[in-house]
């Protein structure tokens, strides 16, 4: 089974995915590995997975299924860098996150700035092949970094 991962219906689903899970602030699943986050989501033939170990700093994987064959997946790793996680930032994450583009679906817009947060988000290649970087400062001041890198799952 082929599917194409840049056909509008994985992209839709992923974006759904992500706005229903950690952006969104979704329900935890059970636990997959010890002390692991799990956030899943299902619609129809396609699956979803996010699970992350930490907080402060953390690490992650997110992966696609399609009638149960894996077929898409990104790693990251994330970490603040300031003592103590300022007043409102969880929340400006997550409203960069659930704003998601179509044209690149792996974390947040290129740029969003709100209040004292700034956002930015890069990323080289393509939903095949691919690796980002995303940031936020707070009054000019870099306070979070997070690295992403993935693309397609096949086996031959």
């Amino acid at each position: 089974m082929n599917i194409d991962i840049n056909d509008i219906q994985f992209v839709k689903f992923l974006i759904k995915a992500k706005q229903n899970t950690y952006a969104g602030s979704g329900f935890l699943s059970q636990a997959s590995r010890t002390a692991s986050k799990d956030l899943a989501f299902r619609d129809g033939d396609w699956s979803y997975l996010d699970t992350y170990l930490g907080d402060f700093h953390f690490i992650g994987e997110e992966a696609v299924w399609y009638q149960q064959t894996p077929i898409w997946g990104m790693n990251y790793y994330g970490r603040m860098l300031v003592e103590k996680i300022p007043q409102g930032f969880g929340e400006f994450l997550k409203s960069a996150l659930l704003q998601v583009p179509s044209e690149i679906p792996f974390r947040g817009p290129e740029e969003l700035i709100e209040s004292d947060f700034t956002y930015t988000c890069s990323v080289e290649g393509s939903l095949e092949c691919f690796r980002g970087r995303e940031f936020i400062t707070m009054k000019g001041k870099r306070i979070y970094q997070l690295y992403f890198h993935g693309g397609e799952i096949s086996s031959n």
